[in-house]
């Protein structure tokens, strides 16, 4: 188990704002597809800085996200779909 750790720690992403380790974590977060059309994704996986809580995505999640985006009913508003990986 001590191995893995050290390796862990030498793969960790840091963060681009500050240098910090990111670490996994999960939010929603609002994508605005049209003018007045804004779509939450809810459950979405982030890493996020522990220092100063910058956030990204990695680039499978994106990928997902814009396939979401792509299926979205846009004659809404507002709508909330969960991200399901």
């Amino acid at each position: 188990m001590g191995s893995r750790s050290k390796n862990q720690e030498t793969t960790a992403m840091k963060c681009h704002q500050c240098g910090f380790d990111m670490e996994a974590g999960v939010t929603n977060l609002p994508f605005k597809v049209k003018e007045n059309t804004i779509i939450i994704v809810k459950d979405l996986p982030i890493l996020q800085c522990k220092n100063c809580n910058e956030y990204s995505l990695e680039d499978i999640v994106m990928e997902q996200v814009d396939k979401i985006l792509e299926g979205a009913d846009t004659s809404a508003e507002l709508e909330v779909i969960r991200y399901a990986a």
